[in-house]
Parts: C-alpha cells; structure tokens; sequence
C-alpha cells in the first residue's frame, strides 16, 4: 500500500510541477509572479482527477470529498483570478522577491514554482486514501469529515465576499472591516481555511491506520496560519496602515475562531 499511494503522489507531483513551469513561463513574460497562486489552487482539481483516474476503491467511497476538495480548488482559484492575482499589478511581497533576488530572479522564481508544486503533492496526501483504501466507518464518519470540509468552502466563500464588497466602498477606505463573519473573528477566512482541512483528517480517519495521513495536512495548514504566512504578516501590515483602529479591533474580537465580540470600551 505504501508504494501504490507514494506512486499517485508522485503522478501528483509530476501533474503539479508540469502545470507550474508552464505557469512560470508565462510569468516571465507578464512579469507578475502572483500567477503561482492561481496555479497552486487550481492544481488541487488536478489532482483529484489524478487520484480518480487510477482509484481502487467505488466512487461512493471518495466522491464526497473528491467533490469538496474540486470545489475549494476552483473557487479558491476563481477567486484569486477575479482579485487579479495573474493579471493585476504584481503584489508587493513578489516585488519584493523580485528586488532581492536580482539578478537571479526569474531562476529563483523558478525554484520558487515548484516548490508550490512539491507542497500541492504533500498536502494531497490529506486526501489520497480515500481512492485506495475501504473505509472501516460505514459511513458516519466520513459523512462528518465532508460537512466540516463542506462548511469550511462556504464559511470561505462568505468570508472573501464581504470583505470585497466591504474594500468596494470608497467610504471604507483606511478603516477595519468589521462587519458580517469579520466582526467575529479577525481573519474568518483562515478559520474556514482550517475547516477545509480538518474535514479532510476527520475522512481521513474513516481509512485508519493509513488515512490518519491526514491529520498532517491540517497542522502544516494550522502551523503556516499562526506561523508564516497567514496571521503575523497580515496583522503586521493592518497596524501599519490602520494603526489604532486595528489595535481597538483586535480588543474587541476573537483572533481565529469565530466568537460574539467584545463591547468596546466607553469614551473617557
């Protein structure tokens, strides 16, 4: 069993990285390497079609969360690409690798690319079991394991769609959004994020021992949230550009789980 799911990732992997030099070839020509993006959340669909073509297993067993991972991947990209992440002006954190890793850049970038790709094939293995693997659960578990996944895609969904109508705004310019799931929690969308990925470790469970492969990806989701790029930068750059209106907001509502705010504190 192990070489037959290390196989599929590395079809995976091969998928993934073919799909990222293409990409990183248009990105040599648009400038704006903002398109590994779209390609690591599109890769996703992929994959699962990879994993499907070769399954061993009925497709009662893994359709479920098959069809909840396509679905995060091609809304996530949708989403990315309506935001302008491939088309817009490239986003300050590529510029700046750009800057600094001149003149090396586009090799850099290149390396960059299909380490997005190696990290679309580790995170796979949350959701490889399934197609190759029978379920000891009878169903309830995984049935579980799909909603919580499920919930995570439309907590996302609404989380992105308020925030973008919130930034259309003009009058909103420079405040805190802090309305709908954002007046609950400081970054709703990392927590619904979560959400995807632990629905994928409660499936995974379903197809114990080897589906317990799927609580990693959940904590390497967890650990890049509240470790690298999700939380600290993000709220690091909140307080540069909101100041005080963003340390008041971050007194009166939950950092990552969704919570009923605080009230805010009387005048003096």
């Amino acid at each position: 069993m192990i070489a037959t799911l290390a196989a599929r990732l590395g079809e995976a992997w091969a998928a993934c990285a073919s799909i990222q030099a293409l990409l990183w070839t248009i990105a040599l020509r648009s400038r704006n390497a903002g398109i590994v993006d779209v390609g690591w959340a599109l890769t996703f669909a992929v994959v699962v079609v990879v994993f499907a073509t070769g399954a061993t297993q009925p497709a009662a067993v893994w359709a479920p969360i098959a069809i909840v991972v396509a679905a995060w991947s091609v809304r996530l990209g949708g989403y990315l690409i309506a935001r302008g992440a491939a088309t817009g002006p490239e986003e300050g954190r590529y510029a700046d690798l750009r800057a600094r890793w001149a003149p090396h850049a586009q090799r850099r970038f290149f390396v960059f690319f299909q380490a997005q790709a190696l990290l679309t094939a580790v995170l796979s293995s949350a959701f490889v079991v399934p197609f190759f693997v029978a379920p000891w659960d009878g169903g309830w578990l995984r049935a579980i394991g799909a909603a919580v996944a499920a919930l995570g895609v439309i907590g996302e969904t609404a989380a992105d769609a308020q925030l973008r109508r919130w930034k259309r705004d003009p009058a909103h310019r420079g405040r805190v959004c802090d309305v709908g799931l954002w007046s609950w929690s400081r970054h709703p969308n990392y927590f619904f994020e979560w959400c995807v990925w632990l629905g994928h470790a409660v499936y995974g469970v379903a197809f114990a021992p080897w589906g317990l492969v799927a609580l990693a990806g959940q904590a390497i989701i967890l650990g890049s949230i509240f470790g690298v790029t999700g939380i600290p930068p993000t709220e690091a750059q909140s307080l540069r550009s909101k100041g005080d209106a963003y340390r008041d907001y971050q007194k009166r509502v939950s950092k990552f789980i969704p919570l009923p705010p605080k009230s805010a504190a009387p005048s003096a």
